[in-house]
Protein backbone atom coordinates (compact mmCIF):
# COMPACT_ATOMS: atom_id res chain seq x y z
CA UNK A 1 0.00 0.00 0.00
CA UNK A 2 3.03 2.31 -0.01
CA UNK A 3 2.04 3.76 -3.40
CA UNK A 4 -1.33 4.90 -2.13
CA UNK A 5 -1.71 8.64 -2.67
CA UNK A 6 -4.23 8.75 0.17
CA UNK A 7 -1.80 7.18 2.63
CA UNK A 8 1.04 9.40 1.42
CA UNK A 9 -1.20 12.42 1.96
CA UNK A 10 -2.10 11.11 5.42
CA UNK A 11 1.58 10.70 6.33
CA UNK A 12 2.29 14.28 5.25
CA UNK A 13 -0.57 15.59 7.38
CA UNK A 14 0.50 13.58 10.42
CA UNK A 15 4.15 14.63 10.16
CA UNK A 16 3.23 18.30 9.76
CA UNK A 17 4.54 18.58 6.19
CA UNK A 18 0.99 19.38 5.08
CA UNK A 19 -1.33 21.57 7.15
CA UNK A 20 -4.98 20.52 7.40
CA UNK A 21 -7.13 23.19 5.81
CA UNK A 22 -10.68 21.91 6.29
CA UNK A 23 -12.83 18.92 7.12
CA UNK A 24 -12.59 17.94 3.44
CA UNK A 25 -9.00 16.81 3.81
CA UNK A 26 -8.50 13.68 1.71
CA UNK A 27 -7.29 15.50 -1.39
CA UNK A 28 -7.20 12.54 -3.84
CA UNK A 29 -10.57 11.96 -5.44
CA UNK A 30 -9.90 8.49 -6.85
CA UNK A 31 -10.70 5.41 -4.81
CA UNK A 32 -7.70 3.48 -3.58
CA UNK A 33 -7.04 0.29 -1.69
CA UNK A 34 -5.64 1.48 1.64
CA UNK A 35 -5.30 -1.98 3.21
CA UNK A 36 -5.62 -5.50 1.91
CA UNK A 37 -9.21 -5.82 0.68
CA UNK A 38 -10.23 -2.34 1.88
CA UNK A 39 -11.15 0.33 -0.68
CA UNK A 40 -11.45 3.97 0.39
CA UNK A 41 -13.72 6.12 -1.79
CA UNK A 42 -13.02 9.75 -0.84
CA UNK A 43 -15.77 12.34 -0.71
CA UNK A 44 -17.15 14.90 1.69
CA UNK A 45 -18.17 11.80 3.58
CA UNK A 46 -15.88 8.91 2.66
CA UNK A 47 -17.17 5.43 1.93
CA UNK A 48 -15.26 2.18 2.40
CA UNK A 49 -15.71 -1.14 0.62
CA UNK A 50 -14.64 -4.27 2.51
CA UNK A 51 -14.10 -7.28 0.25
CA UNK A 52 -15.28 -10.75 1.29
CA UNK A 53 -15.67 -14.10 -0.45
CA UNK A 54 -19.11 -13.29 -1.88
CA UNK A 55 -18.79 -9.59 -2.70
CA UNK A 56 -18.30 -6.51 -0.54
CA UNK A 57 -19.64 -4.67 2.49
CA UNK A 58 -19.84 -0.88 2.48
CA UNK A 59 -19.06 1.06 5.63
CA UNK A 60 -20.84 4.36 4.97
CA UNK A 61 -22.18 5.18 1.52
CA UNK A 62 -21.41 8.89 1.06
CA UNK A 63 -23.77 11.60 -0.13
CA UNK A 64 -26.40 11.16 -2.86
CA UNK A 65 -24.55 13.71 -5.00
CA UNK A 66 -21.65 11.26 -5.32
CA UNK A 67 -23.66 8.03 -5.56
CA UNK A 68 -22.83 7.40 -9.21
CA UNK A 69 -19.11 7.82 -8.58
CA UNK A 70 -19.29 5.50 -5.57
CA UNK A 71 -20.96 2.81 -7.66
CA UNK A 72 -18.46 3.18 -10.50
CA UNK A 73 -15.40 3.07 -8.26
CA UNK A 74 -16.57 0.15 -6.14
CA UNK A 75 -17.67 -1.98 -9.09
CA UNK A 76 -14.42 -1.24 -10.94
CA UNK A 77 -12.54 -2.52 -7.90
CA UNK A 78 -14.69 -5.62 -7.34
CA UNK A 79 -17.32 -6.92 -9.73
CA UNK A 80 -19.11 -8.88 -7.01
CA UNK A 81 -22.33 -7.66 -5.41
CA UNK A 82 -22.49 -5.30 -2.44
CA UNK A 83 -24.18 -7.55 0.08
CA UNK A 84 -24.38 -5.16 3.03
CA UNK A 85 -24.01 -1.48 3.83
CA UNK A 86 -23.43 -0.04 7.30
CA UNK A 87 -24.49 3.50 8.18
CA UNK A 88 -22.08 4.92 10.75
CA UNK A 89 -24.94 7.34 11.52
CA UNK A 90 -27.85 8.96 9.73
CA UNK A 91 -26.31 12.21 8.45
CA UNK A 92 -27.04 12.71 4.77
CA UNK A 93 -23.38 12.56 3.70
CA UNK A 94 -23.23 8.96 4.97
CA UNK A 95 -26.51 7.40 3.82
CA UNK A 96 -27.02 8.65 0.27
CA UNK A 97 -25.06 6.24 -1.91
CA UNK A 98 -27.07 3.05 -2.31
CA UNK A 99 -29.36 4.09 -5.16
CA UNK A 100 -27.35 2.62 -8.03
CA UNK A 101 -26.59 -0.58 -6.10
CA UNK A 102 -30.29 -1.03 -5.33
CA UNK A 103 -31.29 -0.38 -8.94
CA UNK A 104 -28.68 -2.79 -10.25
CA UNK A 105 -29.83 -5.52 -7.87
CA UNK A 106 -33.46 -4.96 -8.89
CA UNK A 107 -32.57 -5.15 -12.58
CA UNK A 108 -30.73 -8.43 -12.08
CA UNK A 109 -33.38 -9.95 -9.83
CA UNK A 110 -30.91 -10.10 -6.93
CA UNK A 111 -31.34 -9.04 -3.31
CA UNK A 112 -30.59 -5.40 -2.57
CA UNK A 113 -27.74 -4.64 -0.17
CA UNK A 114 -28.81 -5.18 3.43
CA UNK A 115 -28.49 -1.78 5.11
CA UNK A 116 -27.48 -2.00 8.77
CA UNK A 117 -27.81 0.90 11.23
CA UNK A 118 -28.46 1.80 14.82
CA UNK A 119 -32.15 1.87 15.70
CA UNK A 120 -32.13 5.64 16.32
CA UNK A 121 -31.53 6.22 12.61
CA UNK A 122 -35.24 5.53 12.09
CA UNK A 123 -36.26 8.43 14.33
CA UNK A 124 -33.64 10.66 12.69
CA UNK A 125 -35.09 10.05 9.24
CA UNK A 126 -38.57 10.85 10.57
CA UNK A 127 -37.28 14.08 12.10
CA UNK A 128 -35.55 15.04 8.85
CA UNK A 129 -38.80 14.60 6.94
CA UNK A 130 -40.65 16.83 9.45
CA UNK A 131 -37.93 19.52 9.35
CA UNK A 132 -37.06 19.47 5.67
CA UNK A 133 -37.56 23.22 5.30
CA UNK A 134 -35.47 24.04 8.36
CA UNK A 135 -32.66 21.72 7.30
CA UNK A 136 -32.68 23.22 3.82
CA UNK A 137 -32.25 26.72 5.26
CA UNK A 138 -29.55 25.94 7.81
CA UNK A 139 -27.46 23.80 5.48
CA UNK A 140 -27.61 26.44 2.75
CA UNK A 141 -26.32 28.87 5.35
CA UNK A 142 -23.72 26.55 6.91
CA UNK A 143 -22.17 25.46 3.61
CA UNK A 144 -23.07 28.54 1.51
CA UNK A 145 -24.78 26.39 -1.12
CA UNK A 146 -27.81 28.47 -2.19
CA UNK A 147 -29.51 25.76 -4.28
CA UNK A 148 -29.18 22.97 -1.69
CA UNK A 149 -32.47 21.15 -1.04
CA UNK A 150 -32.69 18.81 1.93
CA UNK A 151 -33.95 15.35 0.98
CA UNK A 152 -37.40 14.25 2.09
CA UNK A 153 -36.85 10.50 1.62
CA UNK A 154 -34.03 8.25 2.76
CA UNK A 155 -32.90 4.70 2.11
CA UNK A 156 -34.22 2.96 5.20
CA UNK A 157 -32.09 0.41 7.02
CA UNK A 158 -33.13 -3.23 6.75
CA UNK A 159 -31.51 -4.30 10.03
CA UNK A 160 -31.26 -2.15 13.16
CA UNK A 161 -29.72 -2.86 16.54
CA UNK A 162 -29.47 -1.27 19.97
CA UNK A 163 -25.99 -1.92 21.40
CA UNK A 164 -23.81 -4.28 19.37
CA UNK A 165 -24.11 -6.21 16.13
CA UNK A 166 -21.71 -8.55 14.36
CA UNK A 167 -21.87 -8.61 10.58
CA UNK A 168 -20.46 -11.79 9.08
CA UNK A 169 -20.26 -12.32 5.33
CA UNK A 170 -17.96 -14.48 3.23
CA UNK A 171 -15.33 -14.86 5.92
CA UNK A 172 -15.45 -11.19 6.91
CA UNK A 173 -16.27 -10.32 10.51
CA UNK A 174 -17.18 -6.68 11.17
CA UNK A 175 -18.05 -5.82 14.77
CA UNK A 176 -20.40 -2.85 15.24
CA UNK A 177 -20.86 -0.95 18.50
CA UNK A 178 -23.23 1.91 19.31
CA UNK A 179 -21.94 5.11 20.92
CA UNK A 180 -23.45 8.55 21.40
CA UNK A 181 -21.24 11.39 20.24
CA UNK A 182 -21.81 13.61 17.25
CA UNK A 183 -25.22 11.92 17.11
CA UNK A 184 -27.34 9.56 19.19
CA UNK A 185 -27.28 6.90 16.45
CA UNK A 186 -23.55 6.49 15.92
CA UNK A 187 -21.91 3.17 15.10
CA UNK A 188 -18.21 2.25 15.21
CA UNK A 189 -16.88 -0.53 12.99
CA UNK A 190 -14.01 -2.84 13.96
CA UNK A 191 -12.23 -5.54 11.95
CA UNK A 192 -10.53 -7.53 14.73
CA UNK A 193 -8.40 -9.73 12.46
CA UNK A 194 -6.88 -6.80 10.57
CA UNK A 195 -7.06 -4.39 13.51
CA UNK A 196 -8.75 -1.76 11.37
CA UNK A 197 -11.03 0.77 13.04
CA UNK A 198 -13.88 2.65 11.36
CA UNK A 199 -14.78 5.48 13.79
CA UNK A 200 -17.25 7.16 11.42
CA UNK A 201 -17.47 10.80 12.55
CA UNK A 202 -16.16 10.15 16.07
CA UNK A 203 -12.71 11.05 14.75
CA UNK A 204 -12.55 13.80 12.12
CA UNK A 205 -8.94 14.93 11.87
CA UNK A 206 -10.12 18.37 13.03
CA UNK A 207 -11.75 19.50 16.29
CA UNK A 208 -14.80 17.33 17.07
CA UNK A 209 -18.15 18.38 15.67
CA UNK A 210 -19.60 18.48 19.18
CA UNK A 211 -21.16 21.94 19.17
CA UNK A 212 -22.69 22.85 15.80
CA UNK A 213 -24.97 25.81 16.59
CA UNK A 214 -27.67 24.95 14.05
CA UNK A 215 -28.04 21.22 14.68
CA UNK A 216 -29.53 18.87 17.26
CA UNK A 217 -27.91 17.94 20.57
CA UNK A 218 -24.40 16.49 20.54
CA UNK A 219 -23.03 14.36 23.39
CA UNK A 220 -19.44 15.32 24.27
CA UNK A 221 -19.33 13.29 27.51
CA UNK A 222 -20.33 10.07 25.74
CA UNK A 223 -18.13 10.98 22.79
CA UNK A 224 -15.03 11.21 25.00
CA UNK A 225 -15.89 7.83 26.52
CA UNK A 226 -16.21 6.31 23.03
CA UNK A 227 -12.80 7.70 22.08
CA UNK A 228 -11.26 6.21 25.22
CA UNK A 229 -12.84 2.85 24.41
CA UNK A 230 -11.59 2.93 20.81
CA UNK A 231 -8.08 3.70 22.06
CA UNK A 232 -8.07 0.38 23.97
CA UNK A 233 -8.54 -1.60 20.75
CA UNK A 234 -4.95 -0.99 19.61
CA UNK A 235 -6.00 -0.44 16.00
CA UNK A 236 -3.20 -0.42 13.44
CA UNK A 237 -5.21 1.66 10.98
CA UNK A 238 -8.05 4.14 11.61
CA UNK A 239 -10.25 5.00 8.64
CA UNK A 240 -12.51 7.88 9.58
CA UNK A 241 -15.41 8.94 7.40
CA UNK A 242 -13.89 12.42 7.10
CA UNK A 243 -10.30 13.60 6.97
CA UNK A 244 -7.36 11.30 6.33
CA UNK A 245 -6.46 7.86 7.66
CA UNK A 246 -4.30 7.50 10.75
CA UNK A 247 -1.64 4.81 10.38
CA UNK A 248 0.14 2.93 13.17
CA UNK A 249 -1.09 1.87 16.61
CA UNK A 250 0.81 4.59 18.47
CA UNK A 251 -0.55 7.35 16.24
CA UNK A 252 -4.11 6.01 16.41
CA UNK A 253 -3.99 5.81 20.20
CA UNK A 254 -2.50 9.30 20.48
CA UNK A 255 -5.15 10.82 18.21
CA UNK A 256 -8.02 9.16 20.06
CA UNK A 257 -6.76 9.90 23.57
CA UNK A 258 -5.97 13.55 22.83
CA UNK A 259 -9.34 14.07 21.17
CA UNK A 260 -10.97 12.56 24.26
CA UNK A 261 -8.95 14.89 26.48
CA UNK A 262 -10.02 17.86 24.33
CA UNK A 263 -13.68 17.09 24.94
CA UNK A 264 -13.17 16.19 28.59
CA UNK A 265 -11.51 19.50 29.43
CA UNK A 266 -14.27 21.50 27.73
CA UNK A 267 -16.89 19.53 29.67
CA UNK A 268 -15.05 19.81 33.00
CA UNK A 269 -14.49 23.56 32.67
CA UNK A 270 -18.09 24.17 31.62
CA UNK A 271 -19.45 22.11 34.50
CA UNK A 272 -17.22 24.01 36.93
CA UNK A 273 -18.68 27.29 35.68
CA UNK A 274 -22.21 25.91 35.93
CA UNK A 275 -21.61 24.79 39.49
CA UNK A 276 -20.17 28.20 40.36
CA UNK A 277 -23.37 29.89 39.16
CA UNK A 278 -21.79 31.56 36.13
CA UNK A 279 -23.98 32.70 33.24
CA UNK A 280 -23.58 31.21 29.80
CA UNK A 281 -21.86 34.38 28.51
CA UNK A 282 -19.40 34.28 31.40
CA UNK A 283 -18.75 30.60 30.77
CA UNK A 284 -18.08 31.10 27.08
CA UNK A 285 -15.35 33.60 27.88
CA UNK A 286 -13.77 31.53 30.66
CA UNK A 287 -13.39 28.09 29.07
CA UNK A 288 -10.16 27.55 27.15
CA UNK A 289 -8.55 24.65 25.29
CA UNK A 290 -5.15 23.80 26.85
CA UNK A 291 -2.27 25.02 24.70
CA UNK A 292 -0.80 21.57 24.06
CA UNK A 293 -4.11 20.37 22.60
CA UNK A 294 -4.80 23.60 20.70
CA UNK A 295 -1.48 23.15 18.87
CA UNK A 296 -2.27 19.69 17.50
CA UNK A 297 -2.97 19.51 13.77
CA UNK A 298 -5.90 17.12 14.24
CA UNK A 299 -7.67 19.35 16.77
CA UNK A 300 -7.81 22.59 14.78
CA UNK A 301 -11.22 24.37 14.88
CA UNK A 302 -11.71 24.22 11.12
CA UNK A 303 -15.32 23.03 11.23
CA UNK A 304 -16.72 23.25 14.76
CA UNK A 305 -15.29 25.36 17.57
CA UNK A 306 -14.67 25.03 21.33
CA UNK A 307 -17.18 27.67 22.40
CA UNK A 308 -19.90 25.90 20.45
CA UNK A 309 -19.09 22.71 22.36
CA UNK A 310 -19.44 24.70 25.59
CA UNK A 311 -22.92 25.78 24.49
CA UNK A 312 -23.88 22.18 23.79
CA UNK A 313 -22.68 21.05 27.22
CA UNK A 314 -24.73 23.89 28.72
CA UNK A 315 -27.79 22.87 26.70
CA UNK A 316 -27.46 19.22 27.73
CA UNK A 317 -26.95 19.80 31.44
CA UNK A 318 -28.54 23.18 32.15
CA UNK A 319 -31.34 23.75 29.65
CA UNK A 320 -31.75 26.81 27.45
CA UNK A 321 -31.85 29.62 30.02
CA UNK A 322 -28.51 31.41 29.79
CA UNK A 323 -28.55 33.16 33.19
CA UNK A 324 -29.49 36.60 31.85
CA UNK A 325 -33.01 37.39 33.17
CA UNK A 326 -33.65 39.84 30.30
CA UNK A 327 -33.44 36.88 27.94
CA UNK A 328 -36.07 34.85 29.77
CA UNK A 329 -39.03 36.64 28.13
CA UNK A 330 -37.37 39.04 25.70
CA UNK A 331 -38.71 41.85 23.56
CA UNK A 332 -38.43 41.32 19.83
CA UNK A 333 -35.04 42.05 18.29
CA UNK A 334 -36.59 44.92 16.34
CA UNK A 335 -38.12 46.53 19.45
CA UNK A 336 -34.84 46.43 21.35
CA UNK A 337 -32.86 47.65 18.35
CA UNK A 338 -35.22 50.56 17.69
CA UNK A 339 -35.09 51.67 21.33
CA UNK A 340 -31.28 51.54 21.47
CA UNK A 341 -30.98 53.29 18.12
CA UNK A 342 -33.23 56.11 19.37
CA UNK A 343 -31.15 56.43 22.53
CA UNK A 344 -27.93 56.47 20.50
CA UNK A 345 -29.00 59.10 17.99
CA UNK A 346 -30.14 56.77 15.21
CA UNK A 347 -29.34 53.50 13.53
CA UNK A 348 -26.59 55.12 11.47
CA UNK A 349 -24.71 56.01 14.65
CA UNK A 350 -24.74 52.35 15.66
CA UNK A 351 -23.69 51.30 12.16
CA UNK A 352 -20.81 53.78 12.05
CA UNK A 353 -19.54 52.68 15.44
CA UNK A 354 -19.85 49.02 14.38
CA UNK A 355 -17.65 49.70 11.36
CA UNK A 356 -15.13 51.54 13.49
CA UNK A 357 -14.92 48.63 15.90
CA UNK A 358 -14.72 46.02 13.13
CA UNK A 359 -11.90 47.83 11.35
CA UNK A 360 -10.06 48.00 14.69
CA UNK A 361 -10.45 44.22 15.15
CA UNK A 362 -13.17 44.27 17.85
CA UNK A 363 -15.36 41.92 15.85
CA UNK A 364 -17.63 40.54 18.57
CA UNK A 365 -18.81 43.93 19.74
CA UNK A 366 -18.99 45.25 16.18
CA UNK A 367 -21.41 42.49 15.20
CA UNK A 368 -23.74 43.33 18.09
CA UNK A 369 -23.95 46.96 17.01
CA UNK A 370 -24.24 46.16 13.29
CA UNK A 371 -27.06 43.73 14.02
CA UNK A 372 -28.88 46.30 16.15
CA UNK A 373 -28.51 48.89 13.39
CA UNK A 374 -29.87 46.53 10.77
CA UNK A 375 -32.80 45.47 12.94
CA UNK A 376 -33.65 49.12 13.71
CA UNK A 377 -33.41 50.23 10.06
CA UNK A 378 -34.20 47.16 7.95
CA UNK A 379 -34.45 49.07 4.66
CA UNK A 380 -31.70 51.65 5.13
CA UNK A 381 -29.02 51.30 2.44
CA UNK A 382 -26.26 53.06 4.37
CA UNK A 383 -26.89 50.94 7.44
CA UNK A 384 -26.80 47.74 5.41
CA UNK A 385 -23.67 48.81 3.58
CA UNK A 386 -22.00 49.05 6.98
CA UNK A 387 -23.57 45.82 8.23
CA UNK A 388 -22.35 43.94 5.16
CA UNK A 389 -18.80 45.16 5.70
CA UNK A 390 -18.83 44.31 9.40
CA UNK A 391 -19.90 40.73 8.73
CA UNK A 392 -17.51 40.41 5.78
CA UNK A 393 -14.64 41.44 8.04
CA UNK A 394 -15.84 38.99 10.68
CA UNK A 395 -16.14 36.10 8.23
CA UNK A 396 -12.68 36.80 6.81
CA UNK A 397 -10.99 36.29 10.18
CA UNK A 398 -12.81 33.05 11.01
CA UNK A 399 -11.37 29.57 10.45
CA UNK A 400 -14.36 27.33 11.09
CA UNK A 401 -16.88 26.33 8.45
CA UNK A 402 -19.87 27.07 10.70
CA UNK A 403 -18.80 30.56 11.74
CA UNK A 404 -17.73 31.47 8.22
CA UNK A 405 -21.03 30.23 6.83
CA UNK A 406 -23.22 32.11 9.29
CA UNK A 407 -21.29 35.39 9.15
CA UNK A 408 -21.01 35.15 5.37
CA UNK A 409 -24.76 34.63 5.15
CA UNK A 410 -25.35 37.71 7.30
CA UNK A 411 -23.20 39.74 4.90
CA UNK A 412 -25.22 38.33 1.99
CA UNK A 413 -28.49 39.33 3.67
CA UNK A 414 -27.42 42.97 3.72
CA UNK A 415 -26.06 42.81 0.18
CA UNK A 416 -29.39 41.36 -0.89
CA UNK A 417 -31.22 44.32 0.65
CA UNK A 418 -28.91 46.70 -1.20
CA UNK A 419 -29.34 44.88 -4.51
CA UNK A 420 -33.05 44.15 -4.16
CA UNK A 421 -32.40 40.41 -4.19
CA UNK A 422 -31.89 38.00 -1.29
CA UNK A 423 -29.10 36.21 0.56
CA UNK A 424 -29.23 33.11 -1.62
CA UNK A 425 -28.84 35.15 -4.81
CA UNK A 426 -25.94 37.08 -3.34
CA UNK A 427 -24.18 33.91 -2.15
CA UNK A 428 -24.52 32.45 -5.63
CA UNK A 429 -23.27 35.65 -7.20
CA UNK A 430 -20.26 35.75 -4.88
CA UNK A 431 -19.45 32.14 -5.73
CA UNK A 432 -19.34 33.11 -9.41
CA UNK A 433 -16.87 35.91 -8.64
CA UNK A 434 -19.20 38.89 -8.96
CA UNK A 435 -18.14 40.32 -5.59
Amino acid sequence: MTNSKILQHAAEVWSGRREPTSLLEAAPTEAEEVADGILMVPGFGHAFALRHAHGAVLFDTGAALFADRLHEQVTAWDAGPVTHAVYSHGHVDHVGGLGRFDAEADAQGLPRPVAVAHENVLARFERYARTQGYNTVINRRQFRIPDLVWPAEFRQPDVTFADTHTLEAGGLRLELTHHRGETDDHVVGWLPEQRILFPGDLYLGVAPNAGNPQKAQRYPVDWAAALRWMATLDAELMLGSHGVPVVGAAHVREALENTARYLETLVEQTMACLNDGATLAQTLHRVRVPQDLAALHYLQPLYDEPEFVVRNVWRQFAGWYDGNPAHLKPATDEELATELADLSGGAQVLADRALELARAGSHRLACHLAQLAGDAAPDDAAVHTARAEVYALRAAQERGTMSTGIFGWAEAESRGILAGTDAMTEIASAAQGHH
